[in-house]
């Protein structure tokens, strides 16, 4: 099992504190974050791509290529790529550059996005919302096959005629991961192409979801997929500390404020502390412990999915940076060396 962590790189006010986090501070905050999860042993770092004030990452290649220079082992990965609103031959470019520079430890997970500025940012219109998506991930896909790219262009591409795209990863293919929400069909789109599938799930009962999973390797079965490459991911939220309650009371200021100022936006209900201790019980998507306890939560999430990855988004909203880099610590030195001994 591949262990990771993933942010947005979220700016503002510390709710407890009143202290304010600024663009300049959260990016390198975030290279200091990438630094020690490789120096912890972590496997995976991915940065989310947006465009909106609450956020400082809106051109992860960027980023992880700052981090690039202080890493060794860990892998480097958008999370997620906003492909329907960017070129997916800049992507390519971009990622590829990246995979130069670390020695071939660059991925991509492409998905739509779970906000939707980037659209009329950048000329797009939300009808296309769809078709915007599936035509540049199959360009995408088409360039990472080989040099020299024909491509006979479509709705929302233009075509190529036989033109080389550069610099060529190290890799002999950048993997590309699709992301998915709780959509069945993006769940079977991403079986049908054979591309890894990385699955969010932010809230209600994980196990719900599984059948997913299920659908993913049904759908890549019957399109004739190779079994060996349909890796699958589980992207969740969670922190972890010395004790149970520490890891909770850290958290909880700062996730709450994340997730009631984007309900505000929504129309979802507010959330309270009764509801976030309940879903990090056995069965909840939060999961939020002490070391022993993440380690039983995943193990047994492990037993229901089968997945190949967990990613878990630690800094969520604004709270000390302290915290956060003793919960990477804790991720890196006791929680992944004992589900790595549980699953070897």
């Amino acid at each position: 099992m591949e262990l990771g962590l993933y942010t947005f790189g979220d700016v503002g006010t510390d709710p407890v504190t009143g202290a304010r986090v600024d663009p300049a501070l959260r990016l390198s905050q975030l290279v200091e974050e990438i630094a020690l999860a490789d120096e912890v042993g972590l496997d995976v770092f991915g940065l989310g791509e947006h465009h909106r004030p609450d956020y400082a990452v809106s051109a992860p290649a960027v980023v992880l290529a700052a981090a690039a220079g202080r890493t060794r082992r860990i892998r480097l990965s958008s999370a997620v790529t906003v492909l329907s609103s960017d070129d997916p031959i800049r992507v390519f470019q971009q990622f590829a550059t990246l995979d130069n520079l670390t020695n071939g430890r660059a991925e991509i997970i492409a998905g739509r996005g779970s906000f939707i500025e980037s659209f009329p940012l950048f000329g797009h219109d939300l009808e296309d919302y769809e078709d915007l998506f599936e035509e540049k991930l199959q360009l995408l896909m088409a360039l990472n096959e080989g040099e020299v790219i024909r491509w006979p262009g479509s709705t929302h591409t233009h075509a190529i005629p036989g033109r080389g795209v550069y610099p060529r990863p190290v890799q002999e293919r950048l993997p590309i991961w699709r992301a998915v929400g709780g959509s069945p069909q993006s769940v079977a789109r991403a079986g049908a192409l054979g591309l890894p599938m990385a699955l969010a799930i932010i809230g209600g009962e994980p196990a719900r979801f599984a059948p997913l999973f299920d659908l993913y390797r049904k759908s890549a079965a019957q399109a004739g997929q190779e079994a060996s490459a349909l890796k699958t991911s589980l992207n969740v939220h969670g922190f972890v500390a010395e004790t149970s309650q520490q890891a909770a009371d850290i958290i909880y200021p700062a996730q709450a404020e994340v997730m009631n100022r984007i309900g505000r936006e929504r129309g979802w209900g507010p959330t309270n502390r009764a509801q976030f201790d309940a879903a990090r019980g056995p069965g909840g998507a939060q999961f939020v412990g002490s070391p022993a306890e993440m380690v039983d939560k995943i193990l047994a999430t492990h037993e229901i999915f089968g997945f190949d990855r967990l990613l878990i988004q630690m800094a969520i909203g604004v709270y000390d940076h302290a915290h956060l880099m003793k919960a990477i610590e804790l991720f890196g030195t006791r929680v992944a060396p004992e589900l790595r001994r549980a699953t070897a």
